[in-house]
């Protein structure tokens, strides 16, 4: 396929998030008020038996930003005892990134169409953070000026002019990005959009490539919600797994870890399994199912996936709305793929690597059975 046929099938991609938009920044107290606070929200489905140490880990760091806990000893005690309960976010319009939980305090991206909404928590910035499941000592001070910013920066501005998801998706993929391990250009196409007057608060957005993530996040659920027969996706680093429109239970496989590039040093560091929420950017047509478009990463990644991106991308989504289609699946034999940062599993690291978790085909084998 040439240039010209990639423009205009990234046209059209872009085009059905054009009536997506950014409209306002919440704490999840303000978003969910049925919502307990002590309940804390995490990705992909329903935990089973132990916690998984990187999500532990920014469950700790939440309760001490929540002042549930006066320190880490009774954080943890907090959790073991069972006094603190975690679900799942999408089971309740959230979409989190890798190991973060969302409690009752932190900031949400607010993201609208028509009547339908979901919500994504602010990142604090780079790592350490609470989304790599190793938060650094400073990890609550930078959520603390994050939230101050969302609600007292960000939230008149979007009162003014709500921001429009669809330009940025375009101007990323035509620079090569797919929308979820590489979000610099989306991120700085967010920064000029933005109308402030202020040009120090784009740099806020700019420090950080990874802010727009879980805003594409949840234009990504939202579309799901939408359009989509499944509408929820993600890892909890125990299993990942889907849900189907109407359902309550989630369809699972165990996860394994996401195959890619490891940083020097953790090539054989212990990764703990796909984890996150941001699999519904996959899911809906951009991330691996937009390699295609990425050459840089289909280059670092080539012996993990598909020879052929295109068909491969032509065969697992649908024609009409672009989002990953469970007949396509089952009838032609061939998962998603979902891009994915990789964790290690001991929570002593936090991010070790990026790539690409092939979603197991028996996943999909029987929709009305959960493995």
């Amino acid at each position: 396929m040439n240039s010209r046929n990639f423009d205009d099938e990234i046209a059209l991609i872009a085009s059905r998030f054009d009536d997506i938009r950014w409209t306002d920044v919440m704490l999840r107290s303000e978003a969910l008020p049925d919502l307990a606070n002590d309940i804390l929200l995490h990705a992909g489905p329903p935990l089973i038996g132990t916690i998984p140490a990187p999500i532990k880990q920014a469950a700790i760091e939440s309760l001490l930003f929540e002042g549930f806990a006066e320190n880490r000893d009774a954080a943890i005690q907090l959790l073991d005892q069972g006094k603190i309960r975690l679900m799942p976010a999408q089971d309740h319009g959230v979409v989190t990134p890798l190991a973060q939980v969302v409690s009752a305090s932190m900031p949400l991206f607010v993201v609208k169409n028509g009547n339908t909404t979901r919500y994504a928590p602010m990142v604090e910035g780079p790592a350490p953070a609470l989304r790599f499941g190793k938060p650094g000592a400073s990890s609550g001070a930078h959520l603390q000026l994050i939230s101050q910013f969302g609600i007292h920066v960000l939230k008149p501005v979007l009162q003014r002019q709500p921001v429009t998801l669809s330009s940025l998706i375009q101007y990323a993929l035509l620079g090569g990005e797919e929308c979820h391990a590489l979000t610099a250009r989306a991120n700085a196409a967010l920064a000029t959009q933005l109308d402030t007057s202020h040009a120090i608060d784009r740099q806020v957005i700019l420090a950080n490539p990874g802010f727009v993530l879980p805003l594409l996040m949840a234009a990504c659920a939202l579309r799901l919600e939408q359009t989509g027969h499944i509408v929820a996706a993600g890892g909890n680093g125990q299993a990942f797994g889907y849900r189907l429109r109407d359902a309550n239970d989630w369809q699972t496989v165990p996860a394994t870890p996401p195959q890619g590039t490891r940083f020097k040093g953790h090539e054989k560091t212990t990764a703990l399994g796909a984890i996150g929420d941001s699999a519904v950017i996959d899911f809906c047509g951009l991330g691996a199912q937009a390699l295609a478009f990425s050459p840089t990463l289909a280059h670092d990644w080539q012996e993990f996936l598909p020879i052929d991106l295109y068909a491969h991308r032509s065969q697992v989504l649908n024609v009409q709305s672009g989002m990953v289609d469970l007949k396509n699946i089952l009838s032609r034999d061939c998962s998603p793929m979902v891009n994915l940062a990789i964790l290690d599993r001991d929570a002593e690291i936090g991010l070790i690597g990026r790539g690409v978790f092939s979603v197991p085909t028996q996943l999909f084998a029987d929709p009305n059975k959960s493995a």
